[in-house]
Formats: structure tokens, sequence, C-alpha cells
């Protein structure tokens, strides 16, 4: 069925004759004939807008259950995020920017003034579910500028809930190229033959889909013809390791091996882990990255092991705004998340529990920041401003 669908679309861009397609890989070598703004083979779709309202896959159920939930409202998809039916920074921010719209979308006022009073409640609403990801606050600060802009020009409502619905479509679909770009720029760091450490998930289930950031830099590397294996870190307590990247590395046919997170330093001091690559849910204008709680460990276990680390993420996770790790809101989770997997209780009754969702890798543990405009390097204080306003 997909070498059906891509001899389609290979059709389509003009194509007519082609070798055989004996797998994924053939089938990759083939879509390099098409131009990158014509065609996306999108195996994984993280997030969608629809007529309907917006369509996500319920990253909750995976590895077992593959379901996509359609949200109707702007507060469904606020609930969304907040309970991590969706998740990942460029997601976040992707979603955030869809259920903006949608609620603009169905907004009864017939003034822009009505509007606007609606649009403002929307923002703060997407505003309060998840503190750390910036790729949130820079999604609304984007539909904010739309609006304004849309304002300024028209006093008509309709005009400015279609711009806002194009606003969004267009933070999806700069989130894919921009993956894509990161990809590339990740790939030619890895060797023929890698293997590769992630922590967490940060691949097409954490950005808008198709290639992901830290798992974007794995594809990036196969389809440069690279041979390219995975060892995906559990990721307690919300095991986004074992359940999200185990899963589409195997959907997308990458070799992958699942650890728990207590088995990084063990296979590192192996000898089985060339290279650590991860996301981030915000870097701060010296480098320091927020990612999911566990990362600064392996960033450690890393160094001290020789082992380049990596961190994987667009521009818009960078917050200039922030000078170091230390300014970096640290969202705080439900205790359940740990005592529970599922329904099965793990830890007894009235036991305190801390429940941190990321922590602060410093600068100094990163060895490169990959970004859809190129590699970063030390100093990062200059490199990323230099990248961020270039």
């Amino acid at each position: 069925m997909k070498q059906l669908t891509l001899l389609i679309m290979l059709y389509n861009c003009g194509i007519q004759t082609a070798p055989m397609l004996e797998g994924p890989k053939d089938m990759r070598a083939a879509l390099a004939y098409c131009k990158f703004e014509e065609i996306f083979l999108i195996m994984i779709k993280t997030v969608e807008w629809t007529n309907e309202g917006v369509r996500m896959i319920d990253q909750r159920l995976l590895p077992v259950e593959e379901k996509y939930v359609m949200l109707r409202s702007c507060e469904e998809v606020a609930e969304a995020i907040k309970q991590m039916v969706i998740r990942g920074a460029p997601a976040i921010g992707v979603a955030a920017a869809m259920g903006i719209a949608l609620g603009a979308k169905q907004s009864v006022g017939t003034s822009v003034v009505d509007l606007e009073y609606d649009f403002d409640y929307m923002c703060d609403v997407m505003s309060q579910t998840r503190p750390t990801a910036v790729n949130l606050f820079w999604a609304i600060e984007r539909m904010r500028e739309a609006f304004r802009q849309a304002r300024s020009g028209t006093k008509d409502v309709e005009v400015i809930k279609q711009r806002l619905v194009t606003e969004a479509q267009a933070i999806f679909a700069e989130d894919i190229k921009a993956n894509r770009a990161l990809g590339r720029f990740g790939g030619e760091l890895l060797a023929d033959g890698a293997t590769v450490l992630t922590h967490c998930n940060a691949g097409a289930l954490a950005t808008a889909g198709d290639y992901g950031t830290a798992l974007g830099v794995v594809r990036g590397a196969r389809d440069a013809g690279k041979r390219v294996a995975v060892i995906a870190d559990e990721t307690r307590p919300f095991l986004q390791g074992s359940r999200l990247t185990a899963w589409e590395l195997s959907k997308d046919e990458i070799p992958v091996t699942v650890i728990t997170d207590n088995m990084a330093g063990h296979v590192m001091k192996q000898g089985k882990v060339d290279v650590v690559v991860v996301g981030a849910d915000r870097i701060a204008a010296n480098g320091d990255t927020a990612n999911k709680i566990g990362t600064y460990m392996v960033a450690v276990l890393a160094r001290q092991h020789d082992i380049p680390f990596y961190v994987a993420a667009p521009i818009s996770t960078i917050d200039l705004s922030i000078p170091s790790g230390d300014g970096i809101p640290i969202e705080e989770r439900a205790a359940r998340e740990v005592t529970h997997v599922r329904d099965q209780q793990l830890v007894p009754e009235d036991v305190a529990v801390h429940n941190p969702a990321f922590d602060v890798t410093p600068n100094e543990l990163i060895t490169a920041i990959i970004t859809d405009k190129g590699v970063a390097r030390q100093p990062y204080t200059t490199s990323l401003r230099r990248m961020v306003e270039g």
C-alpha cells in the first residue's frame, strides 16, 4: 500500500518511470526525485487541522492502541496538551496554534472587539497548559501577531478568523520543514554504523509529524545512506522512550533497543554508545537546556565516557530572554504518574512524591546544539543569538 501511494505521488511530481521499489530505502531514494516543497511522506501524523476540528493521535495509549481523537474546541485542545494526549515542545506549539485558531473560528462575536476578547481568553487558556515548553509561548505570540496584523487591515471578523487559521497551518508546515533541515544538519554529525542513545521521545510524535528533532537527526543520517541504530532510554515516569520512541522507530524500520534509565551508564561503559542525541523543551541564551527529567544524568555519563552529547531543537525552542537555565520554569506534574503505571499502583499510599517533568543540562556538557539553521557550538551565547537573529 505504501509503495502504491508513493508511485502515485511520484507520478504527480512528473516522474513516470522509477526503479522497482523493494522497501523503505528504495522509497526514500525515489522521493529524492521530488522537490521537498512539493511532497511530504508523513508516516506519523501527530496533529492535523481538519474542517471538523483538531485531530491528533492519543499518545497516552501507545504502543498498545493507535487511536486518533477529534478535538472540537479550544478548551479541548488545551486539556489534551495538559493531559499529554499530545506532548513534545514543537508539537505543543503547533497544537496550541491550531487550538487558538479553532476557538477563534467558533467565536460568535460579531465585532472585532468581541473577537479580540474571545481571542485573548483562548491565548490565556493555552498559556497555562505546560509552563516549560517555550514553543508553546512562541506559538501563542505568533498567533497574537497574526491577529494584530489582520485587525489593522480589516474590520471583517471572518477575514481575521481565516487569517488565524492560515497562521496555524503555516506554523505546522514550518515545523515539518524545520525538522527536515535540522535532520540534514544533524545527520552529517553521525558516522556510518553509529549507535545513538536517546532519552524521552523527540521524534515525529514530539513535533508536527514526519521527522522529529533528535530522531530527525537519526532519520537524516539514514536518508543520507548511513546505517544507524538507536538505544532508547525508557524514560520514567511517563515512559516516552519505551512507549513512543520504540514505537515510531519500529514503524519506520530503524533498529531500536530499549533499556531502563539506570542502564545508560552500563551500556556506555561497554562501548555500545557512539553518540547521545536528545531534544529540548527550552534552551536558554547561554545554551543551558531543559529537557525531560533524566537528561542531565545522561549528559554527565556521556562526559564521563567521552561520548558526544548533542541537543537537537528548532530555533523556536531557543529563548534568548532567559540568560541561563536557572531561569527556566520547571513543571511539577501529578504524583500519580510516579505512583502508578496506568491503573497499577506501584507506591504505598500516602508516600510523598516529587515529580519534576524536566531537568536542566548545563551548556558545558553539550557538545553542540543542532538547529534548523545549522549547528551551534561554544560559546553558545554568541552562536545561538547569531542563529536566532540572523
